[in-house]
């Protein structure tokens, strides 16, 4: 469920309540299709403070305060409207300012306060994270898998609930530090389809966040998870060995959708594209570099935004060069056919038996073997190789590559003549 309505919000300066001091109170009022409601933000300005132009106050430190709480009143209830978006189809003023105040949304004028407001629950603050998030999809300023994770999240918290509460929702002031422990045996324990130990820390770490936004938002005192370790020591993902790299290349496949697998994985082991970048590239993407002219593949993240630029080598312009009649780039306009997520790592299972590769390939692994083979094979820097990955620091790119024995054995073949005699004497350093 829903709602595309709009919502607007304006302040304004009541000079019909001026006190003797000359300051009137600032009214919010809440709009949506044409409808109004008001209500009173507990803050008044001098008559002379108040610039009705932009709607807020001016003057000193006191009228900064009143220009926050402005901001803050605006922030407060676009959150509870995207909330109510999600749960009713059509939404009223009146309905937004109940629940600003702490009231249930159908709450009618004139009928008694209830006792206690009713508390969100995890739910609602998993389907406000996710608005939220969507917004930023939008102006593509967060990538659309991101998204893909967030709502995976949401359904592991509802399986979860039902087994372990044996209910669909529950409140936040409900939840306490056992929840994140209960719910990481669930996900690696309990759960039919269990979770590897990063994994499960990744949902732990997303709920984590949720509740974090309901603390921010003050509807809740403070994260009762917060000190649940998401972190721990890091799983290493070995690459591929360069030899498996090339037997996957050299295998014929008699079916033509393997051999579009095939090409798009090879792609990635020498780009470093993650699945959505390669499977959003196109001719666009691709620059020319230098006086020479030399083609590059250059593209933002979609997960980061972080631009990410690798030279074309020969075996990938060979893979665009294959694909230049092909459907994908004459009617969908993209670079290489790549199927769904999905699809793409289920058919590397079957290329992995018939290549002979005695290890469970998927897209992400790519990208970890790009880094090995630029590192510790073409001799690239670690430095480098994190610009060429679209890191934003060269620590996430350390847990891509390990400097392998053999490179820094090849480093110091190289380097061995500068310090000592070909006898094994230190040599004598020019100028002392």
């Amino acid at each position: 469920m829903k709602s595309n309505q709009k919502l607007t919000v304006l302040f304004w300066h009541r000079k019909s309540k001026v006190d003797a001091s000359g300051n009137a109170p600032i009214i919010c009022r809440i709009s949506i299709d044409g409808t109004d409601e008001e209500f009173s933000i507990g803050r008044k300005v001098h008559l002379n403070n108040w610039d009705a132009e932009i709607k807020r106050a001016t003057g000193g430190t006191e009228y900064k305060k009143t220009n926050l709480k402005i901001a803050q009143v605006t922030a407060d209830l676009e959150r509870y409207f995207t909330v109510l978006q999600l749960e009713h189809e059509h939404i009223t003023p009146l309905m937004l300012k109940n629940v600003y105040h702490g009231l249930p949304a159908e709450h009618k004028k004139g009928t008694p306060k209830p006792a206690a407001p009713t508390c969100i629950t995890l739910l609602q603050m998993a389907d406000m994270q996710i608005a939220e998030f969507s917004k930023m999809v939008d102006k593509k300023l967060r990538s659309n898998e991101t998204l893909k994770q967030w709502r995976s999240t949401r359904k592991k918290i509802v399986e979860f609930l039902k087994f372990e509460y044996k209910q669909e929702d529950l409140d936040i002031s409900e939840i306490d530090y056992s929840f994140a422990t209960k719910f990481y045996k669930y996900l690696t324990i309990d759960r039919k389809k269990v979770l590897q130990e990063a994994a499960a820390k990744k949902q732990i770490k997303n709920t984590k966040q949720i509740l974090t936004l309901a603390e921010s938002n003050c509807l809740l005192g403070k994260n009762p998870i917060q000190k649940f370790r998401c972190g721990g020591d890091e799983t290493d993902v070995p690459p591929l060995e360069f030899y498996e790299v090339n037997l996957i290349w050299r295998k014929d496949f008699a079916i033509q959708r393997l051999v579009e697998v095939k090409d798009v994985f090879i792609f990635q082991c020498f780009t470093g594209f993650a699945f959505q970048d390669v499977y959003a590239l196109t001719e666009s993407h691709i620059c020319r570099i230098g006086i020479n002219g030399e083609r590059w593949l250059i593209k933002d993240r979609g997960k980061t935004g972080v631009s990410e630029m690798v030279p074309i080598m020969p075996i990938v312009e060979e893979i665009i060069e294959k694909y230049k009649d092909h459907p994908c780039r004459k009617v969908q306009g993209l670079l290489i056919p790549v199927n769904s997520n999905a699809r793409y790592n289920g058919y590397l299972k079957e290329i992995a038996v018939i290549a002979g590769i005695n290890r469970e390939l998927n897209t992400h692994l790519a990208r970890h073997t790009f880094a090995d083979i630029m590192l510790n094979i073409f001799g690239f820097s670690l430095e480098e190789v994190s610009k060429m990955l679209g890191h934003r620091n060269i620590r996430t790119t350390q847990r891509y590559a390990k400097v392998r024995k053999t490179r820094i054995s090849q480093t110091w073949s190289k380097v061995r003549n500068i310090g000592f005699t070909e006898d094994g004497h230190l040599r004598q350093v020019i100028g002392q």
